[in-house]
């Protein structure tokens, strides 16, 4: 097996096996495969039919293939620590267009952290942590990074207030229009809760993360196998570069490509590939970073339009949307690093459509991947590596109910 972070020959995770038929799905939903047993690796292969393998020459619409360390279960069960929180100073309102991304002015580079970045070792995990996210590594080779949401309310907040109510942290954003976004974090660091409060104080609950499965291993992982896809390659993954903004709007409300049979937290979502994979993708390849670099340059931003359109589309449709942003590294330079580029990257790209395209900053969340999740199998710099990914996560949070109307404000999700 190649070491954690690389990748060694596995076939891409959207590949059918060899010689297998095609899967047929039982009334419309495609059977669900049974769980291995805890702790035993599942498989990196998503099984299918051909129309959900690409075509030979077509590299960008390939499923990324899991990396080792994460076929299996972590070794760690304890919760994973939270982020570091924001300092006071980092939750000041700033005026839309500030030249500041992630807690750090535009122009650092990874460079800079990687001197900032302090080692200890927390309950059998190395933990790396920087000013603003921590990077945790699990004995058996999983790696995870952290960051906070809260850095992204702070553009055009009229003010944004902090209180602690019964041990859970409440931070308070308000608008300019008097709307109020709520984030509540319990004493252990986990988010529980995100509302929206209109100006007439009905709240609308975009995110209920107060649920946790008994069977999740730290309230983090969920070892599935993966999911069956039957649905065409370029629909499952869409090159934002190619797809029509009708096709991008499209795969932003598709349903999952399986019955989603339990609701699963955000934390489950981040770092359970094959929960995660459920949901098609669109990988926004328009947009090119330089070398250890996040910042999103000008003449590249344009090219978001249709990406962001599609969201707010969507998210005028179902006010409860959520959409995860993922960012993706090459295999170029260590397993660290690459996760605090790539989680810097998603939270830029997430910024960038909330200060230029106006999508609402609470219907979206951001996670960097690092190298993990290669398409095109190499150690050498790679374009369609180097990627930021858009998901529809909302079927995943609520078990599979997206397709309903959202609920009266005020409203908790169905459990």
């Amino acid at each position: 097996m190649p070491p954690p972070g690389r990748q060694g020959g596995a076939p891409p995770a959207g590949a059918p096996a060899a010689g297998a038929p095609p899967t047929q799905p039982q009334a419309g939903v495609p059977p669900r495969p049974a769980a291995p047993p805890a702790g035993v690796a599942a498989p990196s292969t998503v099984s299918g039919s051909a129309a959900a393998a690409p075509p030979p020459g077509r590299a960008q619409y390939a499923p990324p293939t899991v990396a080792p360390a994460f076929r299996a279960a972590p070794t760690t069960t304890t919760p994973l620590p939270p982020a570091p929180r924001p300092q006071q100073r980092d939750l000041t309102p700033l005026a839309i267009g500030a030249a500041v991304v992630g807690g750090a002015v535009i122009g650092a580079t990874i460079a800079d952290y990687r001197n900032q970045r302090r080692e200890s070792i927390e309950g059998g995990r190395t933990v790396y942590t920087e000013p603003d996210r921590i990077i945790i590594r699990d004995p058996g080779g999983q790696t995870y990074v952290r960051g906070n949401d809260l850095y992204r309310f702070r553009y055009g907040a009229r003010d944004i207030r902090t209180d602690t109510v019964g041990g859970d942290t409440r931070t308070v954003v308000i608008r300019p229009d008097g709307s109020e976004i709520i984030t509540v974090v319990g004493p252990d660091g986990r988010l529980l809760r995100r509302i929206r409060r209109d100006q007439g104080g009905r709240e609308l609950v975009i995110i209920d993360n107060s649920y946790r499965d008994p069977q999740s291993v730290g309230g983090f992982y969920v070892d599935a196998p993966p999911p069956v896809v039957n649905i065409p390659y370029d629909r499952y993954i869409v090159d934002a570069q190619e797809a029509s903004p009708d096709v991008i709007y499209q795969t932003m409300v598709a349903p999952p490509v399986q019955r989603i049979d339990r609701r699963y937290t955000l934390d489950e979502i981040r770092y359970s590939p094959n929960v995660r994979m459920q949901m098609p993708s669109i990988d926004l390849n328009t947009i090119n970073f330089e070398t250890g670099s996040w910042t999103i340059p000008p003449d590249q931003a344009a090219k978001l339009q249709a990406i962001a359109d599609g969201l707010n589309r969507a998210i005028q449709a179902n006010p409860r949307v959520v959409f995860l942003i993922e960012g993706h590294t090459d295999a170029v330079g260590n397993d660290v690093d690459n996760l605090s580029l790539s989680d810097r990257r998603a939270q830029s790209a997430a910024e960038l459509l909330t200060q230029q395209f106006g999508v609402p900053a609470e219907n979206l969340t951001s996670q960097g991947y690092g190298e993990q999740y290669l398409k095109e199998q190499t150690q050498g710099p790679s374009a369609i590596n180097r990627r930021v990914t858009v998901r529809n996560i909302t079927p995943l949070l609520n078990g599979g109910q997206a397709s309903l109307p959202p609920p009266p404000p005020g409203t908790a999700p169905p459990r």
